[in-house]
């Protein structure tokens, strides 16, 4: 067998790890786009099994979102044991014959409930895409050149939030509903193909034992408690019965994990690995940031649909200016963190973001989008750039091989995990803040009740709502009171929205707390410190 030493790269991204990085982020963007562009059918998914004169409930078509999260918690853990037992090419390709046939599944779906089932054998295949993708990109960097392919990857983290609004929008207004489905089989064919071609072969040798218990611990109690946690927007509380009950047991089965987790040779999870001071502050980090961020980003298209009056389409089209801002910083901070320490990059991104998050707070229905919003969503993109991939690089790149792909599934969990906290607390602040404005509330129920009524007894039934009839009193022509009433709530939701974009600052601007013990000093990469050559890098890029 040969030495590690024997294992040359070279110092620039030359071609065959190109192909090799071509593989993972076409089977990113599938998972990432298909997050994306559900979040925005889910509208158009309330009328399509009932018809539009019986809509499903919101929180019963937002299954469709929670039961792919919920099958990627119980497959991320299963990645670290599966990659060693089974080889990183066959597994991706596994991978991507489990996404595609599920969404080929979704687009045949003809009720709720199958969507809901074929949705969940999606997120099988859609849980293992991403933290293979970093594994096998981390084996055909090498240690000099992982921030520069890091910043590869993090290109679908980009695509996803802005095209899927864009293309989801797209599809449902000039095709069908189904199409946000169906896009995946010319694209899942064509990555099976193509990974089929350009991933080296490898051979795993399957010399761990697979801890069972620890199986039986982790999956359920993660999809416990992210069940519990994705049902806090549809209660309105977290001390709501469901809530208290799912996330109360799956913490206990997480806790029950943590203490055995360290009994095993070779457990589910190495939580052994936070004994690396780099792998445990970029994982502290990474959790602040991601909760606080993607919480906070979920608001943007929110606001822009609710108090701009914006269509998905057009909303997706005004977010596109974070995403390019990103593209610009994060190729210039993956070469930085080849060479410098990332405790000296993720600060600057961190204090962009904060400042950016802190300008929205002053958002309202009158926010000007040339004059404030997209330079405030360009400048959090530049920031974004500068933050997310330096700091997987950071976590990553003192672990041996070996250890590779048991640190991006502890950084993968870590990432879903701190997503939906965030999602669902800024959810909660958001339907909280619009549920306690007077007008605002009034104005919705004003809306329902009405609906429901004769004409002639709207006078007698807006004596129940005043702030609406003191509005609507002060226009004789009907269509011109309901544009002020509509002027008036669009107002208060402005203020509302600014009031929650507070929040998510703050959540934000903790992540420089533990920015500031990332490693500032250059620390020697242990990436080739396996036994094996054949361990560290497929042939593909051997020199």
């Amino acid at each position: 067998m040969s030495s590690p030493a024997q294992v040359e790269y070279p110092e620039k991204i030359d071609g065959a790890v190109l192909k090799i990085a071509g593989v993972v982020v076409l089977g990113a963007i599938m998972s990432i786009l298909d997050i994306t562009v559900v979040n925005v059918a889910l509208p158009e998914l309330q009328t399509t099994f009932t018809g539009a004169d019986n809509p499903l409930d919101y929180s019963t078509v937002a299954w469709t979102v929670t039961a792919y999260t919920l099958a990627l918690a119980m497959v991320i853990p299963l990645t670290g044991w599966a990659a060693d037992r089974f080889g990183t090419k066959r597994l991706y390709m596994l991978a991507l014959v489990l996404f595609t046939a599920g969404s080929v599944l979704c687009a045949a779906a003809t009720s709720i409930n199958m969507l809901i089932v074929f949705r969940f054998i999606q997120g099988l295949g859609g849980g293992l895409l991403m933290p293979l993708g970093m594994v096998i990109m981390t084996k055909a960097a090498g240690p000099a050149r992982m921030g520069r392919l890091m910043a590869i990857l993090g290109v679908p983290m980009l695509l996803g939030p802005i095209g899927g609004p864009i293309l989801g929008g797209w599809l449902i207004d000039k095709v069908s509903w189904h199409w946000i489905f169906l896009i995946n089989l010319p694209l899942g064919l064509a990555a099976l193909a193509y990974a089929w071609w350009a991933l080296p072969k490898d051979s795993p040798e399957p010399t761990e034992s697979f801890d069972f218990l620890g199986l039986a611990l982790m999956s359920p109690g993660l999809m416990a408690f992210l069940y519990g946690v994705s049902s806090i927007p549809e209660e309105g509380t977290f001390l709501a019965p469901k809530v208290l009950v799912f996330t109360g047991i799956g913490l206990a089965l997480i806790i029950a994990f943590v203490f055995h987790s360290f009994r095993p040779e070779h457990p589910l999870l190495d939580l052994r690995l936070f004994k690396n001071k780099n792998l445990t502050w970029s994982t502290i980090t990474m959790f602040i940031f991601a909760g606080a961020f993607f919480g906070g980003l979920l608001l943007v298209p929110t606001y822009l649909q609710q108090v701009k009056g914006e269509t998905a389409f057009d909303a997706g089209l005004l977010i596109a200016p974070q995403g390019i801002g990103a593209m610009l910083t994060m190729p210039i901070a993956g070469a930085l963190a080849d060479k410098i320490p990332v405790g000296r990059i993720v600060p600057f991104g961190l204090l962009l973001i904060t400042g950016g998050m802190f300008a929205l707070t002053q958002v309202d229905a009158e926010t000007s989008y040339w004059g404030f919003l997209i330079p405030v969503l360009f400048v959090m993109g530049l920031g974004m750039g500068a933050t997310m991939m330096p700091l997987m690089t950071s976590a990553l790149k003192t672990l041996t091989a070996h250890q590779v792909a048991r640190g991006s599934t502890l950084l993968n969990i870590t990432q879903q995990v701190a997503s939906s906290i965030g999602v669902a607390i800024i959810s909660v602040v958001l339907t909280n803040g619009l549920k306690n404005d007077p007008l605002v509330s009034q104005a919705g129920a004003f809306a329902e009740e009405s609906a429901k009524v004769d004409p002639s007894q709207i006078p007698s039934l807006l004596q129940q709502f005043p702030l609406v009839g003191e509005i609507l009193a002060k226009f004789q022509d009907p269509a011109a009171g309901q544009a002020a009433l509509l002027d008036a709530v669009r107002h208060n939701m402005g203020e509302v929205f600014g009031n929650t974009f507070l929040v998510a600052a703050i959540l934000v601007a903790f992540t420089l707390v533990s920015a500031w013990f990332l490693p500032r000093k250059h620390e020697e990469s242990h990436l080739l410190d396996d036994e094996g050559a054949d361990e560290v890098a497929p042939p593909a890029i051997l020199h």
